[in-house]
């Protein structure tokens, strides 16, 4: 297990690796948009990783290509339905939604 941290709130919760890290943060209690229920196909459930990111398996082209069509993308950003959690402690960031 490993620790994700979700930013703003601070909150963190032992993750298994392999979870994917939409699960994990559902499971925590917090709450992220996931129109399409983790088949990357929406973009909704974009977040930036803040520490850890080197530690993360790499982008696959689903997720490279769903990335490409959004706006406010950059090299700390994944899609969470898509990103698993890895053996090493990771600290994301939720987008705001107004």
């Amino acid at each position: 297990m490993a620790q994700l941290t979700i930013q703003p709130s601070g909150k963190a919760v032992d993750v298994i690796a392999g979870t994917t890290l939409l699960s994990a943060i559902l499971a925590s209690g917090e709450s992220i948009p996931h129109k399409c229920d983790g088949k990357a196909q929406c973009g909704s459930c974009h977040i930036f990783i803040q520490e850890g990111r080197k530690t993360l398996p790499r982008i696959q082209k689903l997720e490279n290509e769903k990335l490409d069509t959004l706006v406010g993308v950059s090299s700390k950003s994944r899609l969470a339905c898509q990103t698993l959690m890895g053996e090493e402690p990771v600290t994301i960031e939720l987008l705001s939604f107004v």
